[in-house]
């Protein structure tokens, strides 16, 4: 199936770019049609040591901007091959349209990619959104919550990324910190260096770490350790209260729905367990749509990552099949939902027209 779809992906860009503008003859044609091919085998097999059991890094890099590359080129020459038609039944027609067409969609594609590095490399931007909790004490009033997660520290070093994020975080001067999972793809001997810096983010209130779906790709339990090593609360099916003035506030976590490790797996009961029931709580939870059991069990509040907010265009339209939301604040009956764009990116070293963000969700009583 994968192998099927790769092979689509390469067949539109090879008819828009390069058999229809060439008339299917000549030395252009030739040559673009064996850098498809090559293409077409070099892209599995890049992720497949990337990603698959060699785990070798350099392989990874190639295969995960192969495949952004692919993406932003195989979305525009869709495009293109609907304008293509469109001027076909205007009554232009002939190689020169399609070279006209292949052309653009060349710039565009050239134009994306750059832009999409760019945006996925730099340091998020600030988000800040005001949010009203009912039942929240007066003397939590603009209690200040910053947000991370989708860091996603991989194959591509981001130590220094890194310890920009953490004075980005820092200067926001939060209460408290909940990192969302996908902290990492990778092992703690991997990714150390990279995680390390987050051990210098300051939160009087705490700072409060889940697991996402890609800890269970490695070794989550070791994540989990090594987080707790600096300095981090592993919300591990637990929750803890935080206090400011007098005021209380319960901050819960639970784990990914796809943990296949024994004695992992989301536990809303468990996590809620010997809660004040007269206390709001805010749920970390990995993927938007846990927000089903949230709403069920009268959570006032859940972040989530794990969209990315589709991270490059139209892609956020296929999460949606899967997701209740891809970005923002939304309302599930009693429950708001509040969904990251996420913090670093996963695979492609890309993010085009949906950027990261460092949230800070600025917490008022609800009047």
């Amino acid at each position: 199936m994968v192998v099927l779809v790769v092979a689509v992906m390469f067949a539109v860009p090879w008819w828009v770019l390069v058999a229809a503008p060439t008339g299917r003859s000549g030395r252009l044609y030739r040559v673009g049609t064996g850098m498809c091919v090559v293409g077409l085998l070099g892209v599995p097999v890049a992720m497949f040591f990337g990603h698959g059991p060699p785990q070798f890094d350099p392989a990874a890099i190639v295969g995960d901007m192969l495949l952004g590359v692919l993406w932003v080129v195989f979305v525009w020459s869709v495009i293109g091959a609907v304008v293509r038609g469109g001027l076909s039944i205007a009554g232009v027609k002939g190689v020169r349209a399609s070279r006209g067409v292949a052309l653009a969609v060349v710039v565009i594609s050239v134009g994306l990619t750059g832009y999409g590095v760019y945006e996925a490399r730099k340091v998020p931007q600030v988000r800040t959104v005001d949010i009203a909790i009912p039942c929240l004490d007066d003397r939590l009033d603009g209690l200040r919550v910053v947000v991370l997660t989708d860091t996603h520290f991989a194959a591509i070093d981001r130590e220094d990324w890194s310890r920009e994020v953490v004075e980005v975080v820092n200067a926001q001067r939060p209460d408290l910190v909940g990192l969302a999972g996908d902290l990492v793809d990778g092992s703690v001997e991997q990714r150390r260096d990279q995680v390390a810096p987050l051990a210098e983010v300051k939160a009087p209130l705490g700072r409060f770490y889940i697991t996402g779906n890609h800890e269970y790709l490695d070794d989550a339990q070791s994540w989990i350790d090594y987080m707790a090593s600096i300095g981090w609360q592993p919300l591990h099916n637990a929750h803890q209260t935080v206090e400011r003035d007098g005021g209380r506030l319960v901050v819960a976590g639970i784990d990914d729905p796809t943990a296949d490790v024994p004695g992992h797996g989301p536990d809303l009961p468990a996590a809620l367990a010997g809660t004040d029931p007269a206390l709001p709580v805010v749920l970390l939870a990995h993927q938007p749509k846990q927000v089903a059991d949230a709403s069920a069990a009268g959570v006032e509040l859940q972040i989530s990552g794990h969209t990315h907010g589709g991270q490059i265009w139209p892609f956020n339209y296929l999460v949606r099949l899967d997701q209740p939301v891809v970005s923002g604040l939304s309302r599930h009956t009693n429950t708001q939902l509040y969904t990251s764009r996420g913090t670093g990116y996963w695979g492609p070293p890309m993010r085009v027209f949906a950027p990261s963000e460092i949230t800070v969700l600025v917490l008022h009583p609800q009047r």
